[in-house]
């Protein structure tokens, strides 16, 4: 049996990118495998945002993502985009911890034009109610932000995502609203890190925020992440866009928890013959310390590596001190560090060294190469004294000059002499 894919290219996985909102994407990479959809009738729908949820497809619909569906809401039905289905659903709704006996709820139908008039006509209030919503809470005097408004598909309920430090009677707000908009009320309470997933935006890192994108459960973060890894406790840099810390410095804690043990404690002094060195910094990942003779100031500092400061340790303790903090090895003249700036310098072409051709190419590739001495030929050592080759070269050029061409005026002197004898 023959599988043709969907796409033209033969690539596979085409319907895994298909339309979908940015925020929290899934990637679908059996979507292209025959038989998918059909291994589970569970499939995974997309609100507004990052709001998601699980139905299921008993009517057995043909649901590829990307399609809009109709599903079952309290009351009415609500709009939504297919963004999972197939063997994928289970391990998501694994993930978000659902528990077994939740009931789950059903997937109507395809959305029909009709559905879409309304979806779009409740999607187009939901600014204007949030304004509206903000000044009716401020007039109740309520210690809290409605950050979001989302309108059900249908236009019959609303939900109101609103962030509160404190515990917060919205009874009284909730009649209100009723009243005003006309339509069926729920209050949500949200975080702050929440509230920045739902907005989105980019990161001091260059990509799409966290919580946009893939994060759904929030742990919290504490500075002691920070100092795990030496990092400046600068609130303006450890804060993201929701005015908390950022989520990613729990990414690598674990990492820099593991390599911690590989370092002696920071309170430890080494003892040598030089005097005594205290803790300064630390290079947690290339298992690098570096030591200063003072204790508040950095003074003559010495680094080293973790291996060696074990070494000292283990001789202070038996009560040797070594005569230097670093090893024999060690000593050698320091490395001339490297300008990485130079070498995309615009005139690094045109440096010029000395004895190079005459069009200042400085190069040496032109220059002839001294034969090798043939065989039976008298060695470099054995040529004669400098004194001596001196006096060779003078006798040379004095032999070259009296043997040189006799000018004009020498010939009109021979010539007079002849005549003279005559």
């Amino acid at each position: 049996m023959d599988y043709k894919l969907h796409n033209g290219s033969g690539g596979l996985c085409c319907k895994g990118c298909s339309r979908q909102d940015n925020k929290l994407n899934t990637y679908d990479w059996l979507a292209d495998i025959p038989g998918n959809a059909e291994e589970g009738e569970m499939v995974e729908v997309q609100f507004k945002n990052t709001r998601k949820g699980f139905f299921r497809n008993s009517n057995k619909i043909d649901l590829n993502k990307g399609d809009i569906v109709a599903v079952e809401s309290t009351p009415g039905h609500d709009i939504g985009v297919v963004t999972l289905t197939g063997r994928l659903v289970p391990l998501q709704m694994k993930k978000a911890n659902l528990k077994p006996d939740i009931e789950i709820k059903r997937v109507y139908r395809k959305a029909k034009p009709v559905d879409m008039e309304k979806y779009e006509e409740a999607k187009s209030r939901e600014h204007d109610t949030m304004i509206r919503s903000r000044q009716i809470a401020l007039n109740l005097n309520l210690n809290m932000k409605i950050g979001d408004v989302e309108y059900q598909g249908d236009g019959n309920k609303a939900i109101f995502y609103y962030i509160a430090d404190e515990r917060v009677d919205f009874r009284q707000l909730i009649k209100v609203l009723a009243e005003t908009f006309k339509v069926r009320i729920e209050m949500k309470q949200i975080g702050a890190r929440q509230e920045a997933g739902r907005i989105g935006g980019i990161g001091p890192c260059g990509r799409e925020l966290c919580c946009a994108t893939w994060m759904t459960s929030f742990i919290s973060v504490s500075t002691s992440a920070a100092r795990y890894q030496d990092i400046s406790l600068n609130p303006q840099k450890l804060a993201g866009q929701c005015a908390k810390l950022k989520c990613c410095l729990n990414y690598e804690v674990d990492c820099y928890v593991e390599a911690q043990k590989r370092l002696p404690s920071r309170e430890i002094e080494l003892e040598t013959k030089d005097g005594s060195f205290f803790f300064f910094k630390a290079d947690i990942l290339s298992n690098k310390i570096t030591y200063s003779t003072d204790k508040v100031i950095p003074a003559n500092l010495v680094t080293i590596t973790g291996r060696r400061a074990f070494e000292i340790i283990n001789l202070n303790k038996k009560g040797i001190k070594p005569d230097f903090l670093l090893e024999s090895d060690q000593k050698a003249a320091p490395k001339k560090p490297i300008d990485l700036l130079e070498q995309e310098s615009l005139t690094r072409f045109d440096k010029r060294k000395t004895g190079g051709n005459k069009e200042g190419g400085g190069s040496n590739r032109n220059k002839k190469k001294r034969k090798p001495n043939p065989a039976g030929s008298p060695e470099q050592g054995n040529r004669p004294p400098r004194n001596e080759r001196n006096d060779r070269s003078n006798r040379s050029n004095h032999n070259s000059h009296n043997n040189r061409r006799p000018n004009r005026n020498d010939n009109q002197q021979k010539t007079d002499r002849n005549q003279q004898s005559e």
